[in-house]
């Protein structure tokens, strides 16, 4: 055995090395061939992370074998017990932190989020890779059986959109997922027929869209902010059920999420993208001009999905303060609606009807079918 980490039952001189607080030995032949019980350490735990801060083996079999080796019957059983109880231990506070996200708002008023605690991140982790696996066999159906679906993702500024969209997209094949996030339109294109340089980007067989914001840019924030007339504006609102018909009639599967997010929440963004030099460029102009539009976006939303909100093409309301849930939930709400091959429900798991709805629940225009879940 050579290692050296010295033991408060090992003879020998000691010294602790302050940086990285190990105890280490000085080396003799009789602590080479010594044997510990443990008896020295309150948590036998420690030893074993001692022991692998200065072992220069990597092969975890290996250091199983040379650890084990290092101990006696006594020691073993003491380590064994220790490392029991630490594992306990961990799975104590992830069933705790598990237990907690799930704590509700006390007098939820209409518009608050109604989580106090956000998601676990260890659970998040491993339900996300479950439904990237889900999505992977959706989108090997869309090829085979050459679908075309379109999801549409809209919301107040920083409400996570471009994050969703990551998560959804992220292990697809790029060969048949596109990601559209369209700029500023140009001189020519706002010379054409409005929904023109959007049909541009629709799918062709076998294919998949996802549409960081969309069409309905002027049902929203154009005309908040002023850049459409009110006669653009009216027209748009008249025009978009049949258009999105059409779209329907050419076999385009269509989605449309309207990420949510509270007005706290998107402050804090806000902030949080003006201190991070990475994030600065998500911070424009408009996203601060915003901040003082609360009320006017709010009346231009709830006006949307009153007109828009059709039976063919209805809107999906995700709440976005906490992105990890709606991320799931956005996923989980495509994945459940689609007859793709080897869907396995137990992996997609269950909505949230607290994160995930139809906003015809917000405009107070649901019918008892809907309620129901009905068709």
């Amino acid at each position: 055995m050579n290692h050296s980490v010295t033991h408060k039952d090992a003879a020998g001189p000691q010294k602790i090395d302050g940086q990285n607080a190990v105890i280490v030995e000085k080396k003799s032949e009789e602590l080479e061939d010594s044997k510990f019980d443990l008896g020295g350490y309150e948590n036998p735990y420690q030893y074993l992370k001692q022991f692998l801060r200065t072992t220069d083996e990597t092969a975890a079999d290996k250091v199983a074998d040379a650890v084990m080796g290092s101990l006696t019957g006594q020691g073993q059983e003491k380590l064994l017990k220790s490392l029991i109880e630490h594992a306990c231990c961990s799975f104590d506070k992830k069933i705790s932190a598990t237990a907690d996200m799930n704590a509700l708002r006390k007098d939820l008023k209409p518009g608050e989020y109604p989580y106090v605690n956000g998601y676990n991140r260890d659970l998040y982790n491993k339900q996300l890779r479950s439904l990237q696996i889900e999505l992977l066999k959706l989108q090997s159906w869309i090829q085979k059986k050459g679908k075309k679906l379109v999801i549409i993702f809209e919301g107040r500024d920083a409400a996570g959109k471009g994050g969703t969209i990551q998560r959804f997209t992220e292990h697809l094949n790029p060969r048949g997922a596109r990601i559209a996030a369209l700029p500023k339109p140009t001189a020519t294109e706002e010379g054409q027929w409005y929904f023109q340089r959007y049909v541009a980007h629709l799918p062709s067989a076998g294919e998949m869209v996802f549409f960081d914001r969309s069409w309905y840019n002027r049902a929203v924030v154009e005309p908040v902010m002023g850049f459409c007339t009110k006669e653009q504006y009216e027209t748009f609102m008249k025009e978009v059920p049949s258009f999105e018909r059409n779209l329907l009639s050419e076999d385009i599967i269509l989605f449309k999420f309207w990420l949510n997010v509270t007005r706290g929440e998107q402050k804090r963004r806000f902030r949080q993208r003006r201190r991070d030099p990475l994030k600065q460029w998500k911070l424009s102009p408009v996203d601060l001009a915003s901040l003082n539009k609360w009320d006017d976006y709010t009346k231009h939303i709830n006006q949307m999905f009153f007109a828009t909100d059709t039976v063919d093409a209805p809107w999906t309301v995700v709440e976005s303060d906490d992105k990890m849930r709606a991320r799931l939930n956005a996923i989980r709400f495509v994945l459940s609606s689609l007859p793709y091959t080897d869907k396995n429900e137990k992996k997609i798991g269950e909505l949230d009807p607290r994160i995930v709805f139809r906003a015809a629940a917000v405009t107070g225009t649901l019918t008892k079918k809907d309620k129901d879940g009905k068709k």
